[in-house]
């Protein structure tokens, strides 16, 4: 099997000879450029034709996020990984069509480097063979189209929920599904796979473009209507428990379930006990099968299933477990997801 050719952008030659010396003794990668800015490695794309590129955000002469918006419309077969600082310019990134990222040292607590390099190998393996999604090249002047109206709710009560799992790929995907959800919407919960503290720079991104209230979930917070909790990264599983006011969630730290803390099939299995059929599940974008036998244990509550369709995904692995397990109601492209889940409101 081909090795994956690897390109390098980072201007810090340290952390470049770092991931040199770390990428280059993995043998399912080649490294065949190593750059200190983005200006000068796209003048070598096109001799060294990388399959992925491993770049950071903050660069002298172009910014990494700039680099992409204008560069992966052009080599759309080309992928991205961000590695970066703590900073939330690396959801720009994956706006602009990177396929993950990962926190540099110091970004993240209890940093071990063992780890941080085994990481990166495996999301520049999943990146080689994921769906490009690049968005169109910006040209100056030119204006996005407004997003359609969102729709109303109309059936909706306390009683219901929706809960939504995503890996490789979801930040965006997630987005594409809640800015359609009106303020009034029944709550949401989410599992987004995703390091500690880059949760919470989510959640407060989300929160200036949809119109419900996004946070990032802390013990003992209501899932109430017009609300979205998203479970913090770390150590800390995220369950969905109900009392005589409604719908809470409880986080405690826990061991891995199905390779991730927290785990979607975590989130799934308590909403399937305690929602049941007044809930709405969604499987998004994702590498392995964590949420896979969480939705169907949703489906066989009583839930209704929606799995996002290959065609869409990023990565067509977490939603075709579940597909295949028989947990998924209906498959649907992301861009009509959340329409789908409001018209079920809609019919009660």
């Amino acid at each position: 099997m081909p090795k994956i050719r690897l390109m390098i952008i980072d201007d810090s030659l340290f952390f470049r000879t770092f991931l040199s010396k770390n990428l280059g003794n993995e043998p399912s990668i080649e490294i065949v450029g190593s750059f200190g800015d983005p200006v000068l490695a796209s003048k070598n794309i096109a001799e060294l034709r990388p399959d992925v590129i491993a770049i950071d955000m903050e660069m002298p002469k172009m910014r990494g996020n700039e680099f992409l918006r204008t560069f992966l419309p052009r080599h759309p077969n080309v992928k991205a990984v961000v590695i970066s600082s703590l900073s939330g310019n690396v959801f720009d990134a994956m706006h602009a069509g990177a396929i993950d990222f990962v926190g540099k040292p110091g970004s993240q607590p209890g940093y071990d480097e063992k780890q941080f390099v085994k990481e990166i190998i495996q999301k520049i393996k999943i990146a080689s063979t994921a769906h490009a999604r690049t968005r169109p090249l910006v040209v100056k002047g030119t204006q996005a189209k407004p997003a359609p109206p969102r729709l109303t709710v109309s059936g909706a009560t306390s009683k219901n929920l929706i809960a939504i799992g995503a890996s490789t790929g979801g930040t965006e995907a997630i987005l594409e599904v809640v800015k359609r959800f009106p303020a009034n919407a029944p709550g949401v919960v989410i599992v987004q796979h995703m390091p500690p503290v880059f949760t919470r720079m989510y959640a407060e991104r989300i929160d200036k473009i949809c119109a419900m209230k996004v946070s990032e979930a802390q013990n003992g917070d209501r899932v109430d209507r017009g609300t979205i909790l998203i479970a913090p990264g770390g150590d800390m599983q995220m369950y969905l428990r109900q009392d005589a006011g409604g719908y809470y969630v409880y986080l405690t730290p826990g061991a891995k379930v199905s390779g991730h803390c927290p785990s979607v099939d975590v989130l799934f299995d308590s909403v399937a006990k305690v929602a049941g059929r007044n809930a709405v599940g969604v499987l998004l974008t994702g590498m392995g099968a964590d949420g896979a036998t969480g939705l169907t244990d949703m489906r066989k509550a009583g839930a209704h299933t929606i799995g996002q369709d290959e065609q869409s995904c990023v990565v067509y692995g977490m939603p075709m477990e579940a597909y295949k397990r028989g947990g998924v109601c209906e498959q649907l492209p992301v861009g009509s997801i959340g329409d789908a889940v409001m018209r079920r409101f809609s019919k009660r």
